[in-house]
């Protein structure tokens, strides 16, 4: 099923990220979290790509597994870093192939190891560019990431929200958002996007607090601010990683709830692979009545 066809007949369209494992980790590692995943009855699952690509073929067989064999409608993230057109038109073939219908179109990150990377050597440098190409092969229903608070390369909130216009115009279905931790920023940036004529829906993206050092180093990467009562939190329970997950989750319930009473279109949880935390978080925040014990 198309995931845009979920946003006109339901609200919220709840999902969850999750993250194959490492290339040295057995891939059947993650095939019990996705029997718990499945437990808590999202609308979708979307499988991370990994930088610069280095777990493709991961993410389509997941992605793949996911639909089929547990019954939950699945999209692959796709990025265009590192590839020619022609491993780009393959990648498509095979995810068409194993019957995938929906795909987030994104840059990507670099390679690991090549932090200072030429986008420009890409054949297709923005996401924009590979929105447009999948947008001429299979049929695809395609998502696009948007930044609350602005891209980390991109100056300006009102110059990345008019790129951003500029990728939706290419064909984009639907919106997930970068994580933020401020609720009343991604209020103000849906109206700013409604402004401008962008009027796909748009899931905000939520990732609970588990480890503080990582979740500043994301922030850091993706330009997300921390509020203080939050820095305030991490640096409270820093030596106490148990409490931290506690706080982590009511923040993460909390939030989501606010969301969801004012009418967002879906909630997308960055589950960190976490279904026991992510069931939590489902049931403080009523999205739905997790079993005992979960």
């Amino acid at each position: 099923m198309k995931i845009i066809n979920m946003f006109k007949i339901k609200k919220p369209v709840v999902s969850f990220e999750i993250f194959p494992p490492k290339l040295d980790t057995p891939i059947e590692s993650i095939y019990s979290s996705l029997e718990r995943f499945k437990e808590l009855s999202p609308d979708f699952i979307s499988v991370t790509y990994g930088a610069g690509g280095s777990k493709k073929d991961r993410t389509i067989e997941i992605a793949s597994k996911i639909k089929r064999e547990y019954g939950i409608e699945s999209m692959a993230h796709f990025t265009c870093v590192g590839h020619s057109a022609e491993e780009i038109d393959l990648m498509l073939d095979a995810m068409h192939a194993q019957k995938l219908e929906n795909i987030l179109a994104l840059r990507g990150d670099p390679p690991k190891d090549r932090p200072d990377f030429d986008f420009g050597k890409n054949v297709y440098r923005y996401a924009s560019e590979l929105i447009e190409h999948i947008r001429g092969r299979n049929n695809f229903c395609v998502a696009a990431a948007a930044y609350v608070e602005g891209h980390v390369d991109c100056r300006r909130l009102k110059e990345d929200i008019e790129n951003l216009k500029r990728k939706v115009d290419k064909g984009v279905d639907f919106l997930i958002t970068q994580l933020f931790f401020d609720n009343r920023l991604f209020y103000d940036f849906v109206d700013r996007i409604r402004a401008i004529g962008i009027n796909c829906p748009v899931a905000p993206g939520v990732m609970p607090i588990f480890k503080a050092e990582q979740i500043k180093r994301i922030a850091a990467l993706c330009g997300a601010s921390i509020p203080a009562k939050l820095v305030i939190m991490m640096d409270k329970y820093q030596d106490n990683p148990e409490e931290l997950r506690k706080a982590g989750i009511e923040y993460a319930s909390r939030q989501i709830s606010d969301l969801a009473d004012n009418g967002v279109d879906g909630i997308h949880i960055l589950t960190m692979n976490r279904p026991g935390s992510t069931g939590e978080i489902m049931r403080n925040a009523n999205l739905i009545r997790c079993k005992k014990g979960f």
